[in-house]
């Protein structure tokens, strides 16, 4: 999994969305300790950037060393290389110690679906805290900019599901089949994700960019398949309204967040 974004990861780095920060402030409130939070799947730590306003300590961990080189530094974050190789004891020791159920918060953002579930819910299970702890996990499958625009990009996507890993397929079912075996705390449950929108400014070349991000792009890429070409690019460009506009978009999103069962 690793492998399908590391030859991307400037780009990654640079298209993807902010995740808003009252997202965070909620899920702090929802927590009784605000001292250890472990972002996992962290990419450039985008997510962990936003969790560290509100705990003591984030660990941000990552099976690509090229995602970490570019993720955001801070103080207060500490960014864990955990290669598959890993093994589950090496794993809970890099991120509690000896200390199991400390975590208190617990954020996987837009990279559950690549995970081994079975393993990872069991690790969720031996680290967070009980009770007080929760997990939050969300991703986006799309943007929204414009009537004349998402059709578009709907049809463009529509074409490029080929080349989509068969993980992907839960993105495009917004999580509703993602298994999640915990308690709901009031943001949704298994097969019921709650909707969310995460808003930005984007130019047309920062939209190209989000495109070339996709794990899709450089599959279809090492295929021979270039996904935007000349032709295709022009007729996004007059549907965005001119390659110097800069556009509100909505990303698209979608959230589960629990507790560990008892």
């Amino acid at each position: 999994m690793a492998g399908l974004f590391d030859n991307q990861a400037q780009l990654y780095s640079d298209a993807r969305p902010t995740y808003p920060r009252e997202w965070f402030s909620m899920l702090a409130k929802l927590t009784t300790h605000r001292s250890l939070a472990w972002d996992v799947g962290t990419g450039n730590g985008q997510a962990a950037i936003g969790v560290v306003e509100h705990y003591e300590k984030v660990i941000a961990t990552d099976v690509s060393k090229d995602q970490l080189s570019h993720a955001l530094k801070h103080p207060r974050i500490q960014y864990i290389h955990t290669p598959l190789s890993m093994s589950d004891e090496e794993l809970v020791s890099s991120i509690v110690g000896a200390d199991n159920y400390s975590v208190d918060l617990i954020t996987v953002a837009t990279a559950l679906h690549w995970f081994d579930l079975p393993r990872f819910y069991a690790i969720v299970n031996r680290v967070l805290r009980k009770p007080g702890g929760i997990i939050a996990i969300w991703s986006y499958a799309t943007m929204s900019v414009s009537p004349e625009f998402d059709p578009k990009l709907k049809s463009f996507l529509d074409s490029t599901q080929p080349y989509w890993h068969p993980n992907l397929k839960l993105i495009l079912d917004e999580y509703k089949a993602l298994p999640f075996p915990f308690d709901s705390v009031g943001l949704g449950s298994e097969s019921e994700p709650i909707q969310v929108d995460i808003p930005k400014e984007i130019s047309f070349d920062g939209f190209l960019g989000w495109v070339k991000s996709w794990s899709i792009t450089n599959t279809a890429k090492e295929k021979g398949v270039d996904l935007l070409p000349e032709e295709l690019v022009k007729e996004f460009e007059v549907a965005w309204g001119g390659p110097e506009l800069i556009r509100c978009v909505v990303f698209k999103a979608f959230m589960l967040v629990g507790k560990v069962k008892v």
